[in-house]
């Protein structure tokens, strides 16, 4: 190997073939660690030597994160098991270790359809055709190899993947709204397809830029058609009653401070706006006075029956 000084003195090719050389070198040694690794395991050496696990004897002994440790010792057991021929491919320089992982991810991840389907994955995989693709692109290939091996495994491997996807997109469907103190609310979930299809109907015909002067960016559209899909909604009166009164926004603020344009009105959820927000809103909704005592409680919101009404909900704590 050329000595580091006489790197300057080294024509292009030159530079080119050490650079190859040492990754081929240095993927050579990765196979003969994971090998090492292995061995390590199956003597039950961490535990003997008092760590809680491999991976945490790993993280001492080479001062690496645990996650590292315990992707080397996964990628060590399958080079030593369904993945041999990638083992191999990997001492001899062909792939390094970033391909060998995908690789390894992929035939392990067929181990139901057994070790003959296995081995046909991986040696699609190795072939010359996908040796030369960067991990990210053979990634894509691994994804796809089981339709190329078992044509007839793959269709069933379709139907029980995306039923899967299904379930656990139901099971994590989830809408938060979290203020972060600025005036803004952070919206933030999941939904399935279905769900999202249905809401990207609803709010598409509302992105349309309004005329040449609309300056919004798609985003803002997009955020602007959320909100007036739900006025609309809360408009057709249709919506099931929460506590007695149909969906509406609900606002408190002193008469004297909203004809003032000072202080500030208070949403139902807790959050506050500017006096110009409330008069906006006063515009297109029907106004209900609440006459409220010194203290704050509740004089007058009318009595109309003898069980809690829509307007009395409202006004309780």
């Amino acid at each position: 190997m050329t000595g580091a000084g006489a790197l300057w003195s080294m024509s292009d090719n030159e530079l080119s073939d050490e650079l190859v050389h040492l990754w081929a070198t240095e993927q050579a040694v990765a196979a003969r660690r994971l090998g090492v690794i292995r061995e390590i395991d199956g003597r039950d050496l961490a535990r003997r030597d008092g760590a809680t696990s491999v991976a945490v004897w790993l993280r001492d002994k080479l001062r690496i994160a645990v996650s590292s440790a315990r992707q080397m010792l996964a990628l060590a057991h399958a080079l030593d098991s369904s993945c041999r021929a990638t083992a191999t491919a990997l001492a001899d320089g062909v792939v390094n270790q970033q391909q060998a992982q995908v690789i390894a991810n992929a035939v392990t991840g067929l181990a139901e359809h057994g070790p003959a389907v296995q081995a046909k994955a991986e040696q699609a995989l190795l072939d010359e055709k996908c040796v030369v693709l960067e991990p990210a692109a053979l990634a894509v290939a691994a994804d796809r190899v089981l339709e190329h091996v078992a044509p007839e495994l793959a269709e069933e491997q379709q139907r029980k993947d995306l039923e899967a996807a299904e379930k656990r997109a139901a099971r994590d469907r989830a809408f938060t709204m979290n203020p972060d103190g600025t005036g803004r609310v952070r919206l933030s979930g999941w939904l399935g397809h279905e769900a999202a299809a249905i809401v990207e109907a609803a709010i598409d015909p509302l992105c349309t830029p309004a005329g040449k002067h609309d300056d919004r960016t798609a985003t803002q559209r997009r955020a602007d058609a959320l909100t007036e899909v739900c006025r609309l909604a809360s408009a057709t009166g249709e919506l099931p009653e929460n506590g007695g009164d149909r969906a509406q926004l609900i606002l408190t603020m002193r008469h004297d401070d909203l004809l003032a344009r000072i202080g500030h009105g208070m949403l139902d959820t807790g959050l506050t706006v500017s006096p110009d927000v409330v008069r906006r809103i006063a515009c297109q909704a029907s106004i209900i006075a609440a006459v409220l005592g010194t203290p704050g409680q509740v004089l007058d919101l009318g009595r109309q029956r003898r069980l809690f009404t829509g307007p009395i909900r409202r006004a309780l704590p």
